[in-house]
């Protein structure tokens, strides 16, 4: 499987998949969006920090533990560090697989695991 990690403090943007590589059936694009609330009250965004040697290394991990269960052809990972305002994406995951169920399980379970196991926090300013 194809991996691509980049921790980055540019704004995300993705875009709709119009065209898939050839051998995929499916193209899962999902973007994890601050919310403009945190622990009941009105936030303006989170201040995500990471390690980010270590930070890459596990997503990697995960991702070659994650592929020998639920196999696909290729994952991109962008995960914002630094101030991201309320409404803004924190996380683009992009993975291309050849079906569907294969590429919601590797989104699914790699979301659990990247909040557990992976050093980057957030913190409300």
């Amino acid at each position: 499987m194809r991996t691509s990690v980049q921790l980055t403090t540019e704004r995300l943007a993705g875009g709709m998949v119009t065209k898939s590589p050839a051998g995929c059936g499916a193209v899962v694009e999902f973007a994890g969006i601050v919310r403009a609330m945190e622990g009941g009250r009105e936030i303006a965004g989170l201040d995500y920090e990471a390690y980010e040697p270590m930070a890459r290394r596990e997503i990697e991990r995960i991702l070659d533990e994650l592929a020998v269960v639920h196999p696909c052809e290729a994952v991109e990972v962008l995960h914002r560090v630094g101030h991201v305002p309320a409404g803004e994406a924190s996380i683009l995951v992009r993975i291309e697989a050849a079906h569907r169920m294969e590429a919601f399980g590797l989104l699914e379970e790699f979301m659990i695991r990247l909040k557990r196991d992976v050093p980057i926090w957030k913190r409300v300013p």
